[in-house]
């Protein structure tokens, strides 16, 4: 097939003559690549002036539909993603990684966005700042769009999965993406976003896809855009000094090779849970993706005394677990490389690393895989390799051979095992397995700020764990130092990095004004019950005033029998006089929210459906008996569920005083139905 790109609209053939992809099974010809041939400021340039402003148009519960309804296209197709991605060496195991990974991060991110994110085109970050004694002035952070385009140059290793996990985010900020795959894998990357236009589920612009070089592009990034790189510390390097990344202050987000380690307690000795779970964990990521993960186990450190025990194990349960083959055949746990010359690769790396290590597992230039030609196909057998002495600058801390192969070293002490982790000079993932809670403790703290993401694996965990090289979407993915100070994931952190952070200051009516949200301090309506209105007909800093009401010692017993709550505070005279905090016998907390509530609520039927919770609630000021509460209720934001008949709104409640002293203040969170 000829592998076309998808450019201001149209697909395009490109130019610059052709490279030939190969299979990485058996070595025929799988698809033609393009050089180069594109607009590329053009596609920039589409980008921003179409992509953007349709996306911007949408809310983030729409763009999170949107996300939703693409992912359940993709499902669709997923029987042709899994038969061209054999051709990469992937295994059905490892195309469920890749393909059924991706797929499931727009899934997470949709529903995350409905969940955490508003309803409209911005988003408020934290509360609001004082910024005046009299209150006429305030501060508010708030998150909107970037009004650029979103460059991902992705790896060769998850074709699928590492479009869709950065696309999920860049598409749920607003920002339109031009995705630039790997050549050698691209054909599958392809495919899936051909599946994608076809949907006609994405506005015009929102992305745009790259198969070949990138040419002139990077030359005409702005301060608007965010380029996104996942490869080798190397490659990515060079793109951050980029003189347009470098010039504009491009935001620019790398996720590169680490030397990922795994640790083994000393409390998990041969016969123990933690030990059997370890070595099954070690062997699955040699394995899956043949090791071609950025968050593979590339470094197994263990105690001493277990050495041997360890290499013994491993080099068993390879024995009898892993089946070296063409990934399409049954039984097949071990596919090949994604190409020879990434088998040569690999190869030239494990020579460095026998400088320092020895081989006590596998060949790197021999295999027999079942059912293909070792030599014609990209194949390898697994490769455990043993330092004895990995000290400061040992090659096992700095070469990685991305395929099959971890090396096994000692430790002496947790404090060792933290020392050694730190010498692979900043990784995505580390875990540690072990029941010991001291011993686990010790190493987090001594290691955690060189890495990513950390795993603690016990018994009690293992069987539900995803799994040392398994990034979650609601998990931060990236890593300092050589993993490229980058992150990407996280949740809704992901989709920030697509997002400027502006401070407004203002007075609060017009900051009210501007981000949809009543801030203390602006305007309030007070006429008909807020209760009484429905969605539609509600705006924001719609009030309500209501009270007094006299608190009694009549009141505090009854609600203390009633609920079974007799804290001494409220029921014992001199008991409360000897708290530092109060004067004597105080009212419940819950006590002055269940009076609020009694005062602000209308009791018929209306357009409010159900209260479903509170949010932020402190109780400031002390009730006592004979003090007499009111509250103030102010609408404070509406968030309208796309297609549900109803939306969320939030109610500023405040109860004060007879002397205007506020006792409690909180958030009531409740839905409301839409006009008819």
């Amino acid at each position: 097939m000829k592998l076309h790109s998808y450019a201001q609209g149209q697909w395009q053939s490109g130019g610059g003559g052709t490279t030939t992809l190969l299979s990485a099974v058996s070595g025929k010809p799988v698809a033609d690549i393009a050089r180069g041939g594109l607009d590329y400021a053009g596609m920039l340039a589409y980008a921003r002036d179409t992509g953007g402003p349709n996306l911007r148009a949408c809310t983030f519960h729409q763009r999170a539909i949107m996300l939703k309804a693409l992912a359940k296209h993709l499902s669709q197709h997923k029987d042709e993603f899994y038969t061209l991605s054999t051709e990469t060496g992937a295994t059905r195991v490892d195309s469920m990684v890749d393909i059924d990974g991706g797929i499931g991060t727009l899934f997470a991110y949709s529903g995350k966005g409905r969940r955490e994110l508003p309803n409209g085109h911005a988003v408020i970050d934290g509360e609001m700042e004082p910024l005046s004694r009299g209150g006429s002035f305030i501060g508010q952070h708030v998150w909107v769009p970037l009004e650029g385009a979103a460059v991902h140059i992705n790896a060769f290793n998850f074709p699928c999965w590492g479009m869709l996990e950065k696309l999920a985010a860049n598409l749920l900020a607003g920002m339109p993406a031009i995705i630039k795959p790997a050549s050698q894998t691209a054909y599958l990357t392809e495919l899936m976003f051909r599946r994608m236009i076809e949907s006609e589920l994405l506005p015009a612009g929102a992305v745009q896809l790259i198969c070949g070089g990138v040419g002139d592009l990077l030359d005409h990034v702005t301060g608007q855009d965010v380029v996104t790189f996942t490869g080798s510390a190397e490659t990515g390097r060079k793109l951050r000094c980029h003189p347009s990344i470098v010039n504009n202050a491009t935001r620019f987000s790398m996720e590169a090779d680490s030397l990922n380690c795994s640790i083994l307690g000393p409390d998990a000795v041969p016969g123990t849970p933690e030990f059997d779970f370890y070595i099954k964990e070690v062997v699955r990521e040699m394995t899956v993706k043949a090791g071609q993960k950025c968050t593979a186990i590339r470094r197994v450190m263990v105690p001493e005394s277990l050495v041997a025990p360890v290499i013994d194990a491993l080099s068993k349960r390879i024995e009898d677990k892993v089946v070296l083959g063409h990934p399409g055949d049954e039984g097949v746990t071990l596919g090949a490389l994604s190409s020879l010359d990434q088998r040569q690769e690999v190869r030239e790396r494990v020579k460095d690393l026998l400088g320092a290590a020895e081989l006590v597992y596998g060949n790197p230039d021999r295999c027999d895989p079942r059912g293909a030609d070792g030599d014609a196909g990209a194949f390898m057998s697994p490769l455990i390799l043993h330092c004895a002495s990995p000290v400061a600058g040992s090659p096992v801390h700095d070469v990685e051979a991305f395929g099959p192969v971890s090396t096994v070293m000692p430790y002496k002490s947790a404090a060792d095992a933290a020392n050694l982790a730190r010498l692979g000079q900043g990784s995505l993932v580390g875990s540690i397995f072990t029941a010991d809670t001291d011993f686990a403790r010790e190493v987090v703290m001594g290691s955690a700020s060189h890495h990513g993401r950390l795993l603690v694996v016990d018994r009690t965990c293992a069987k539900e764990s995803t799994g040392h090289g398994s990034p979650m979407p609601t998990l931060v993915h990236g890593g300092p130092g050589r993993a490229g100070g980058g992150e990407e994931l996280g949740g809704v952190r992901g989709v920030f990095h697509y997002m400027q952070r502006t401070a407004l200051q203002g007075s609060p009516d017009m900051l009210s004004a501007i981000t949809g949200r009543w801030m203390p301090g602006a305007s309030r309506r007070e006429g008909e019950h807020p209760f009484r209105k429905d969605f539609d007909s509600l705006r924001i800093g719609d009030s309500v005033k209501a009270g007094p009401r006299a608190i009694t010692i009549e009141d505090i017993e009854h609600f203390a029998e009633f609920t079974g709550d007799t804290f001494y505070a409220h029921m014992d005279e001199e008991a409360a006089k000897a708290n530092p905090f109060f004067d004597g016998r105080v009212a419940h907390g819950y006590y002055i929210v269940s009076l609020a509530a009694g005062l602000f609520v209308a009791p018929e039927p209306g357009p409010v459906l159900a209260n479903y919770g509170v949010d932020n609630l402190r109780f400031m000021t002390p009730a006592y008996p004979g003090d007499e509460l009111s509250v103030t209720l102010t609408c404070k934001e509406k968030n309208l569920r796309e297609g549900a008949g109803y939306g969320e709104v939030r109610w500023d409640t405040v109860v004060t005083n007879q002397d205007g002293e506020p006792v409690a203040q909180y958030d009531v969170l409740t839905m409301v139905a839409t006009a008819a």
